[in-house]
């Protein structure tokens, strides 16, 4: 694991992993100067923009935090203030960091930034890209899985809920696998470790629902209900 270091610039915050960058550029959080720089990739919209880049030979991906919902149309990516280490960013980069320690395959974090404007603050985490690997869903829409594939997907979540974490946005786009058939999870905006709990239930709830329906909207899913019940026993496996 790396040692975290914390910069100061003009009010702004920076988290970091000192091992990784030596030292820090403070403007790796703006994709113009990604740009400009031959650094930046691409990028994908989501609930939270997202930038591909390599830097200092790494491949990572730089998440801005956006609001969803109607508030998200009116200000979409201002959070009203809090005590810093609170703040969405940082909570998410100290939790990955805690994951990863226990053994849970989750991005590496690599740092992560506050900055604040007036009442409000803005938020960007930036990870490393986990190689080879892709959502869920994109590979169901190719291939079907073997059953070891599912037991290893449930034993993944099976894992993260023996650890009491909680994740608020469980679904088949947020686990991905490897070319080595490593199952991932990701996305951990708002996630928090919870006493164990019917929220553990409800969290699988959320991750069928999601493969319905991705079914729902893409019959060529290759997803049954038997797929259901692998993954399940994986999971018993671990929780």
């Amino acid at each position: 694991m790396g040692t975290t270091s914390e910069l100061h610039v003009a009010g702004t915050v920076i988290w970091y992993d000192a091992t990784i960058f030596t030292p820090m550029e403070p403007r790796i959080f703006e994709p113009d100067w990604l740009r400009k720089n031959g650094n930046l990739l691409g990028s994908s919209r989501g609930r939270s923009e997202a930038y591909f880049l390599n830097y200092s030979g790494r491949d990572m991906v730089l998440r801005h935090f956006q609001r969803g919902g109607i508030l998200g149309k009116f200000v979409s990516d201002h959070y009203i203030t809090t005590r810093i280490d609170d703040s969405r960013a940082k909570r998410e980069f100290t939790l990955l960091d805690w994951m990863r320690m226990q053994g849970l395959p989750v991005p590496r974090p690599l740092a992560a930034r506050f900055s604040p404007s007036g009442p409000f603050y803005r938020a960007d985490l930036l990870t490393e890209r986990i190689q080879n690997a892709r959502p869920l869903s994109e590979v169901l829409l190719e291939r079907a899985l073997p059953d070891r594939n599912w037991f290893t997907i449930g034993a993944t979540i099976g894992q993260m809920h023996s650890l009491s974490v909680f994740h608020a946005d469980l679904n088949c786009r947020n686990i991905l696998l490897d070319a080595g058939e490593r199952a991932w999870i990701i996305d951990f905006d708002k996630c928090e470790t919870r006493a164990p709990g019917g929220w553990m239930k409800r969290n699988l709830f959320r991750l069928q629902r999601s493969f319905e329906k991705e079914k729902h909207q893409r019959p060529d899913l290759n997803w049954v209900s038997e797929d259901w019940t692998v993954l399940l026993s994986g999971y018993s496996h671990w929780a």
